[in-house]
Protein backbone atom coordinates (compact mmCIF):
# COMPACT_ATOMS: atom_id res chain seq x y z
CA UNK A 1 0.00 0.00 0.00
CA UNK A 2 2.81 2.43 0.86
CA UNK A 3 4.63 1.58 -2.39
CA UNK A 4 1.52 2.33 -4.43
CA UNK A 5 0.89 5.59 -2.58
CA UNK A 6 4.51 6.75 -3.03
CA UNK A 7 4.42 5.80 -6.71
CA UNK A 8 1.10 7.63 -7.16
CA UNK A 9 2.63 10.81 -5.75
CA UNK A 10 5.58 10.59 -8.16
CA UNK A 11 3.40 9.68 -11.16
CA UNK A 12 1.43 12.90 -10.75
CA UNK A 13 4.51 14.61 -12.22
CA UNK A 14 3.82 13.05 -15.63
CA UNK A 15 3.63 15.18 -18.75
CA UNK A 16 0.00 16.37 -19.18
CA UNK A 17 0.08 15.18 -22.80
CA UNK A 18 0.44 11.63 -21.50
CA UNK A 19 -3.24 11.57 -20.51
CA UNK A 20 -4.56 12.49 -23.95
CA UNK A 21 -4.81 8.87 -25.11
CA UNK A 22 -4.33 7.10 -21.77
CA UNK A 23 -6.96 4.46 -21.04
CA UNK A 24 -7.18 2.44 -17.84
CA UNK A 25 -7.50 -1.33 -17.46
CA UNK A 26 -11.31 -1.04 -17.45
CA UNK A 27 -11.30 0.76 -20.81
CA UNK A 28 -12.16 4.18 -19.41
CA UNK A 29 -10.15 7.32 -20.14
CA UNK A 30 -7.96 8.44 -17.25
CA UNK A 31 -7.88 12.15 -16.56
CA UNK A 32 -4.81 14.09 -15.55
CA UNK A 33 -4.42 14.90 -11.84
CA UNK A 34 -5.92 18.19 -10.71
CA UNK A 35 -2.63 19.33 -9.15
CA UNK A 36 0.73 17.85 -10.10
CA UNK A 37 2.94 16.68 -7.24
CA UNK A 38 0.07 16.28 -4.76
CA UNK A 39 -2.08 13.46 -3.40
CA UNK A 40 -4.90 13.56 -0.86
CA UNK A 41 -4.99 10.74 1.68
CA UNK A 42 -5.47 10.26 5.41
CA UNK A 43 -3.11 11.91 7.86
CA UNK A 44 -1.92 8.52 9.13
CA UNK A 45 -1.01 7.24 5.65
CA UNK A 46 0.70 10.50 4.77
CA UNK A 47 2.92 10.29 7.84
CA UNK A 48 3.81 6.68 7.08
CA UNK A 49 4.63 7.13 3.39
CA UNK A 50 6.54 10.39 3.74
CA UNK A 51 9.82 8.76 4.94
CA UNK A 52 9.69 6.35 1.98
CA UNK A 53 9.33 9.19 -0.53
CA UNK A 54 12.07 11.22 1.14
CA UNK A 55 14.41 8.23 1.12
CA UNK A 56 13.90 7.58 -2.59
CA UNK A 57 14.51 11.22 -3.47
CA UNK A 58 17.71 11.26 -1.42
CA UNK A 59 19.01 8.14 -3.18
CA UNK A 60 18.21 9.63 -6.58
CA UNK A 61 19.68 13.02 -5.70
CA UNK A 62 23.00 11.51 -4.59
CA UNK A 63 23.33 9.65 -7.90
CA UNK A 64 23.28 12.85 -9.95
CA UNK A 65 27.01 13.45 -9.41
CA UNK A 66 27.81 9.97 -10.80
CA UNK A 67 25.56 10.57 -13.80
CA UNK A 68 27.34 13.83 -14.61
CA UNK A 69 30.75 12.16 -14.32
CA UNK A 70 29.62 9.33 -16.61
CA UNK A 71 28.14 11.70 -19.20
CA UNK A 72 31.60 13.22 -19.74
CA UNK A 73 33.03 9.80 -20.62
CA UNK A 74 30.30 8.40 -22.86
CA UNK A 75 30.37 8.54 -26.64
CA UNK A 76 27.97 10.23 -29.04
CA UNK A 77 28.14 7.41 -31.57
CA UNK A 78 25.07 5.28 -32.19
CA UNK A 79 24.91 1.82 -30.76
CA UNK A 80 26.46 -1.05 -32.77
CA UNK A 81 28.27 1.34 -35.11
CA UNK A 82 32.01 1.06 -35.77
CA UNK A 83 32.74 4.14 -33.65
CA UNK A 84 30.66 2.76 -30.81
CA UNK A 85 32.38 -0.64 -30.98
CA UNK A 86 35.78 1.05 -30.93
CA UNK A 87 34.75 3.05 -27.83
CA UNK A 88 33.33 -0.14 -26.30
CA UNK A 89 36.74 -1.82 -26.50
CA UNK A 90 38.74 1.18 -25.24
CA UNK A 91 39.74 2.16 -21.73
CA UNK A 92 37.16 4.97 -21.71
CA UNK A 93 34.39 2.41 -21.56
CA UNK A 94 35.95 0.93 -18.42
CA UNK A 95 36.06 4.38 -16.83
CA UNK A 96 32.47 5.06 -17.90
CA UNK A 97 31.36 1.73 -16.46
CA UNK A 98 32.92 2.53 -13.09
CA UNK A 99 31.38 6.02 -13.07
CA UNK A 100 27.85 4.85 -13.98
CA UNK A 101 27.79 1.86 -11.62
CA UNK A 102 26.67 3.79 -8.48
CA UNK A 103 23.85 5.44 -10.44
CA UNK A 104 22.63 2.09 -11.75
CA UNK A 105 22.70 0.67 -8.23
CA UNK A 106 20.70 3.66 -6.97
CA UNK A 107 18.09 3.20 -9.69
CA UNK A 108 17.75 -0.50 -8.84
CA UNK A 109 17.38 0.34 -5.15
CA UNK A 110 14.57 2.82 -5.86
CA UNK A 111 12.90 0.26 -8.11
CA UNK A 112 12.97 -2.16 -5.19
CA UNK A 113 11.43 0.44 -2.87
CA UNK A 114 8.74 1.73 -5.25
CA UNK A 115 8.04 -1.25 -7.51
CA UNK A 116 7.19 0.95 -10.52
CA UNK A 117 9.62 1.52 -13.42
CA UNK A 118 7.83 4.61 -14.69
CA UNK A 119 7.85 6.20 -11.23
CA UNK A 120 11.59 5.51 -10.94
CA UNK A 121 12.24 7.12 -14.32
CA UNK A 122 10.29 10.26 -13.36
CA UNK A 123 12.07 10.30 -10.00
CA UNK A 124 15.54 10.33 -11.55
CA UNK A 125 14.77 12.50 -14.59
CA UNK A 126 12.55 15.24 -13.12
CA UNK A 127 12.25 15.19 -9.34
CA UNK A 128 15.86 14.53 -8.31
CA UNK A 129 17.36 17.42 -10.37
CA UNK A 130 14.75 19.73 -8.84
CA UNK A 131 16.06 19.02 -5.33
CA UNK A 132 19.74 18.81 -6.23
CA UNK A 133 20.71 21.63 -3.83
CA UNK A 134 18.27 20.70 -1.05
CA UNK A 135 19.28 18.46 1.87
CA UNK A 136 16.05 16.81 2.98
CA UNK A 137 12.57 18.17 3.52
CA UNK A 138 11.30 17.43 0.02
CA UNK A 139 7.63 16.97 0.99
CA UNK A 140 5.12 18.47 3.40
CA UNK A 141 1.86 17.39 4.99
CA UNK A 142 -1.09 19.74 5.38
CA UNK A 143 -4.09 18.67 7.42
CA UNK A 144 -7.51 19.30 5.89
CA UNK A 145 -10.55 20.37 7.85
CA UNK A 146 -12.93 18.26 5.79
CA UNK A 147 -13.40 14.69 7.07
CA UNK A 148 -13.47 11.63 4.86
CA UNK A 149 -16.91 10.27 4.09
CA UNK A 150 -17.74 6.90 5.60
CA UNK A 151 -15.37 6.74 8.57
CA UNK A 152 -14.82 10.47 9.23
CA UNK A 153 -11.06 10.00 8.91
CA UNK A 154 -8.81 13.04 9.00
CA UNK A 155 -7.66 13.87 5.47
CA UNK A 156 -4.35 15.50 4.58
CA UNK A 157 -2.40 16.67 1.54
CA UNK A 158 1.02 15.18 0.79
CA UNK A 159 2.90 17.22 -1.80
CA UNK A 160 6.38 18.23 -2.96
CA UNK A 161 7.79 21.53 -1.75
CA UNK A 162 9.16 24.28 -3.94
CA UNK A 163 6.11 24.92 -6.12
CA UNK A 164 3.37 26.30 -3.87
CA UNK A 165 5.52 27.60 -1.01
CA UNK A 166 4.34 30.57 1.00
CA UNK A 167 6.44 33.67 0.48
CA UNK A 168 6.82 35.98 3.46
CA UNK A 169 6.01 39.54 2.46
CA UNK A 170 7.20 42.52 4.47
CA UNK A 171 4.69 45.31 4.94
CA UNK A 172 5.76 48.75 3.75
CA UNK A 173 5.03 51.91 5.68
CA UNK A 174 2.59 54.25 3.92
CA UNK A 175 4.18 57.32 2.42
CA UNK A 176 2.29 60.64 2.63
CA UNK A 177 4.34 62.42 -0.02
CA UNK A 178 6.89 65.23 0.29
CA UNK A 179 4.37 67.92 1.27
CA UNK A 180 5.74 68.60 4.74
CA UNK A 181 6.53 72.27 5.33
CA UNK A 182 10.19 72.79 6.22
CA UNK A 183 9.24 75.98 8.12
CA UNK A 184 7.83 73.97 11.01
CA UNK A 185 11.09 72.05 11.41
CA UNK A 186 13.10 75.29 11.46
CA UNK A 187 10.76 76.77 14.06
CA UNK A 188 11.13 73.69 16.23
CA UNK A 189 14.91 73.84 15.93
CA UNK A 190 15.04 77.59 16.66
CA UNK A 191 12.84 77.39 19.77
CA UNK A 192 15.44 75.79 22.04
CA UNK A 193 17.97 78.39 20.87
CA UNK A 194 15.64 81.27 21.90
CA UNK A 195 15.02 79.69 25.28
CA UNK A 196 18.78 79.36 25.80
CA UNK A 197 19.36 83.06 25.06
CA UNK A 198 16.60 84.03 27.49
CA UNK A 199 18.14 81.85 30.19
CA UNK A 200 21.53 83.47 29.62
CA UNK A 201 20.02 86.97 29.98
CA UNK A 202 18.34 85.96 33.26
CA UNK A 203 21.63 84.54 34.57
CA UNK A 204 23.53 87.73 33.62
CA UNK A 205 20.91 89.95 35.32
CA UNK A 206 21.10 87.84 38.49
CA UNK A 207 24.89 88.09 38.48
CA UNK A 208 24.74 91.88 38.12
CA UNK A 209 22.26 92.14 41.02
CA UNK A 210 24.56 90.01 43.18
CA UNK A 211 27.59 92.19 42.39
CA UNK A 212 25.69 95.40 43.15
CA UNK A 213 24.47 93.97 46.47
CA UNK A 214 28.01 93.05 47.48
CA UNK A 215 29.24 96.53 46.63
CA UNK A 216 26.57 98.22 48.81
CA UNK A 217 27.48 95.97 51.77
CA UNK A 218 31.13 96.96 51.46
CA UNK A 219 30.20 100.70 51.52
CA UNK A 220 28.09 100.24 54.63
CA UNK A 221 30.99 98.49 56.36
Amino acid sequence: MLKNLASSLILTERDPDFYDDFVGADGRKVNAPAVAGRVVTTIQKAKEVRPLVERCITIARRSLAHLKAASELETDAERNTDAWKQWRQSDKWQEWNKAIAPAVAARRRCLQLLGDKEAVQILFDEIAPRFEDRDGGYTRIMRLAEKRLGDAGTKAILEFVGVRDRVAQTSEKPSFGDEEAPVEDEAVEEQPAAETEADEEVEEQAAEDTDSGDAEEEKND
